[in-house]
């Protein structure tokens, strides 16, 4: 005899009925706020570069295109993690953003001679080995995001944000040493991320080799 949908439940009624948790869709309210940082990085580009890059009205856009996508950052991931809408593509694209906005801002300001090219080769060779590396350890275990990461990473949007805005005086002094303070951060955490993957690596090793 074949059964209803309710003949589980009514054989068992003391006991809830099994659910399937539902797989989250591509289009979620996380992702979105991820492509609208994507989609942010030209439009900040362009007015970071209007009216030859270096008219106060043009960069204050800027600096407000790229505050926008910085405030996506913060929102995607925590809504995401709190909603269960984490996807593959979520994983993927996040990064791709985050690098995607950050870069452009960087390599924007070195054209414009606002920020020195050392400053943003530092950064961005320790981001993007940073992000190599966790490819590299995957296999093993995954490199949370540390604290002074997430100082690092709020240091450098502030210092960078201060940087696209045209500012004299006492707040170009400010600016410039919180970039200093940016690129210990920077420098710091990557030697502190290195050291994680490279015990997490000997220890997974370990772990396989003792399995055998």
């Amino acid at each position: 005899m074949t059964k209803g949908p309710g003949a589980t439940a009514a054989a068992h009624p003391g006991r809830p009925a099994a659910t399937v948790p539902a797989v989250p869709g591509v289009w979620n309210i996380a992702n979105v706020l991820t492509m609208v940082r994507v989609l942010l990085v030209p439009v900040f580009v362009a007015l970071l570069f209007a009216d030859g890059g270096h008219d106060p009205k043009w960069r204050s856009v800027a600096w407000a295109s790229f505050a926008i996508a910085m405030i996506t950052d913060l929102f995607d991931g925590e809504l995401a993690r709190r909603k269960g809408l984490v996807t593959d593509f979520g994983k993927i694209a996040d990064p791709i953003a985050d690098k995607a906005i950050m870069g452009a801002a960087l390599i924007g300001l070195s054209l414009l001679g606002d920020l020195p090219w050392w400053v943003t080769a530092v950064i961005l060779a320790r981001e993007l080995g940073i992000t190599l590396m966790r490819f590299w350890v995957i296999r093993y275990g995954v490199i949370p995001a540390s604290r002074g990461g997430k100082l690092k990473t709020l240091t450098q949007g502030t210092a960078v944000g201060m940087y696209v805005l045209e500012l004299t005086g006492w707040l170009a002094t400010g600016r410039a040493v919180l970039m200093a303070l940016a690129v210990l951060l920077t420098v710091g955490t990557a030697l502190d991320y290195i050291g994680q993957a490279l015990r997490l690596r000997r220890e997974g090793q370990a772990a396989a080799q003792s399995g055998r």
